[in-house]
């Protein structure tokens, strides 16, 4: 798609800066994004990072109205407590990383920015500053007031969103319940229609259990909690249908859909991430803003080192300016 849909910047977070998300944000500069993105970091650190890795990029100053030329950086800074070191997380820097954040989110909601892209962030290092965190998601929810976040990944066709995000596993039953999934499914329901342009969105659902709880001989949720769910959005007029078994919604046999709804993380990220690892992008659904994210983490034993692969973060640039454009 063309680079030129968004009217507004897209802002990008750079994420932890002992990971590879600055170096990411500084292979941007030598694009045609380049006019297009303003980017939410230490200033210093980026010009340091570029150093360190040999990228010619030229860190500027962000200028309301203005653009960054290809080969140029735009930046809002916002300084670090502590100089970053490449693999070394330091619970110093954990709130000034939330504050770029917080202002990237206060600018989209300005409409300052058309849409928020973020680079990965380390959770523990934000919780062993003391700073409750579970994820981009849930904090981006609180920022604004958003009810019912649901995470949707995406590669290429294949678009899978999550009943329940960073729980651990033996916590998912408990905390799945027939009204919280109405709610997910009323969210990816809506936003297909209104985000990715979808008439009339096809969802299949997975069970929680191995073939969907085996009529109860598996597990009761399947047919208690998480049938009742699917129908009354059918009752609502939703094209929803399920539960199918994890092992069988994502084959052929299941037919054709516009998303899959996987009852916990590691149920459908590692399907996302075996057909598009690389190039799949994190969409934060029910938010009043776009925002979407790269598919991995920080990879601290790369940073630095100029391995990195920039391709999810491209690729979630672009469907962010995609989604601005509609």
């Amino acid at each position: 798609m063309s680079s030129g849909n968004a009217i507004n910047p897209l802002v990008i977070t750079a994420g932890e800066p002992a990971g590879i998300g600055p170096e990411l944000c500084l292979a941007l500069a030598a694009t045609p994004w380049a006019s297009k993105i303003v980017v939410v970091g230490d200033a210093n650190m980026l010009a340091q990072r570029a150093d360190a890795i040999g990228n010619n990029a030229r860190i500027t100053v962000y200028k309301p109205g203005s653009a960054a030329q290809t080969g140029e950086l735009a930046v809002i800074h916002q300084p670090l407590v502590n100089q970053a070191i490449c693999g070394q997380l330091d619970i110093a820097n954990a709130q000034s990383l939330l504050d770029g954040l917080t202002r990237a989110v206060e600018g989209c909601a300005s409409g300052e920015f058309s849409a928020l892209v973020t680079a990965p962030l380390q959770k523990s290092v934000i919780n062993d500053a003391g700073i409750a965190f579970t994820g981009h998601t849930e904090f981006l929810a609180a920022l604004t007031d958003c009810p019912a976040p649901v995470m949707l990944l995406v590669a290429d066709e294949l678009r899978v969103a999550l009943a329940s995000t960073h729980l651990p596993l033996s916590k998912v039953p408990g905390y799945l319940t027939t009204p919280g999934i109405i709610r997910v499914l009323e969210v990816l329901h809506a936003d297909l229609e209104a985000k990715f342009a979808i008439a009339e969105p096809e969802i299949i659902v997975c069970g929680l259990n191995p073939h969907s709880g085996e009529g109860g001989h598996l597990g009761a949720e399947d047919q208690e909690i998480i049938a009742p769910a699917i129908q009354a959005c059918i009752d609502k007029g939703m094209n929803v249908r399920g539960p199918l078994p994890a092992d069988t919604a994502f084959t052929p046999a299941a037919g054709s859909a516009d998303a899959i709804l996987a009852m916990y993380h590691d149920q459908g990220l590692p399907v996302v991430k075996y057909a598009g690892f690389g190039n799949a992008v994190n969409v934060t659904l029910g938010l009043p803003i776009i925002r979407t994210s790269v598919d991995h983490g920080t990879a601290l034993d790369v940073a630095g080192t100029g391995k990195a692969d920039s391709g999810s973060l491209i690729a979630a640039v672009e469907l962010a300016a995609e989604l601005a454009g509609r």
